[in-house]
C-alpha cells in the first residue's frame, strides 16, 4: 500500500481526488494540503511515497514545490492540473505523471498501476544496494537473460530517466538496479548533475556555458551536462581551483 499526499488549494477537487485514490485499494490518502507551503512541510513530516499536487497555486506553483525536493530522496510527483500546457516542463522537471482536471478514474487507475509497479522496482533496487559491498569494482548491468559485469574503471557515466538507471562506457550501454545514490557512495563515480554521475578518468573535455552551467564530453564524445551546483567540485577533481 503506497501513501499519499494531495496538495490542492481547491478543497472539492482535494477531497474528491482523496476519495478516488482510497477507493484504488493501493493507496491510502495519509494527509491533504490547501497550498504548496503546507504541503512541503507535510512532505518532510509524513514522508508519503506519492505526492498530487496541482500546478496553479498562489504564492508557489507546483513546479516550484518540485523544485524544492531533494532528488535523491523525492516521492513521487503526480501533477494534477485543469492547463495542459505545463505538461512538457513537468516531465522535464522529473514529474511522474500528468493528470488532467477533472480527474477521469480510468485515467487514474492507469497512474496508480504504473505508481504499484514503479515501487516495486524501487523496492528491488534497495535490496540490490543492501547485499552490495561497500565498494564496487563492477556494476551489475541487466542484459538479454543474462547479468553483464562491467568493470567500473570502463564506466563512462551513469544517468537516470524515467525507465531506470542506465551504464554507459565506450563501447555499451546497459541497464542497472542499483540507484544513482548507491553508485555514487560506492564507486568513484562523481555527481555532476542530479541525473548523471561521471568517471572523471573519462572527461575529455569541459565546455563552460552560460549562467554558470557547462558539459562534460567523454572521450567517446558522449555529452553529459553538470549542473552549477556540482561544477565546483568537479573542476576541484580534475585538479582546477578557484572559481
Amino acid at each position: 500500500m503506497l501513501a499519499a499526499l494531495v496538495i490542492d488549494d481547491e478543497q472539492f477537487a482535494r477531497e474528491e481526488l482523496a476519495d478516488l485514490l482510497n477507493e484504488s485499494g493501493d493507496i491510502t490518502v495519509v494527509g491533504e494540503a490547501p497550498n504548496a507551503i503546507i504541503g512541503l512541510k507535510k512532505i518532510n513530516e509524513l514522508r508519503p511515497d506519492v505526492v498530487f499536487v496541482d500546478i496553479q497555486m498562489p504564492q508557489v506553483t507546483g513546479l516550484d514545490l518540485l523544485s524544492m525536493l531533494d532528488p535523491d530522496n523525492m516521492p513521487y510527483v503526480v501533477f494534477v492540473t485543469a492547463y495542459d500546457q505545463y505538461a512538457i516542463q513537468a516531465f522535464e522537471d522529473n514529474a511522474f505523471d500528468y493528470l488532467l482536471k477533472p480527474v477521469e478514474p480510468q485515467r487514474l487507475t492507469k497512474t496508480v498501476q504504473k505508481l504499484v509497479r514503479n515501487a516495486q522496482k524501487d523496492t528491488l533496487q534497495q535490496n540490490v544496494a543492501a547485499i552490495a559491498s561497500e565498494s564496487l569494482a563492477q556494476i551489475p548491468c541487466v542484459g538479454h537473460n543474462r547479468i553483464v559485469l562491467l568493470p567500473t574503471h570502463q564506466v563512462e557515466s551513469v544517468y537516470s530517466d524515467l525507465s531506470g538507471v542506465h551504464v554507459r562506457s565506450s563501447t555499451q550501454t546497459a541497464s542497472t538496479q542499483l540507484t544513482l545514490k548507491t553508485l555514487e557512495e560506492k564507486t568513484p563515480l562523481l555527481r555532476c548533475h542530479r541525473q548523471y554521475l561521471v568517471n572523471v578518468q573519462h572527461i575529455r573535455e569541459i565546455k563552460l556555458l552560460e549562467n554558470g552551467l557547462a558539459e562534460v564530453v567523454t572521450i567517446s564524445d558522449f555529452t553529459i551536462p553538470i549542473s552549477r551546483r556540482y561544477l565546483k567540485v568537479l573542476k576541484e577533481a580534475i585538479g582546477l581551483t578557484g572559481n
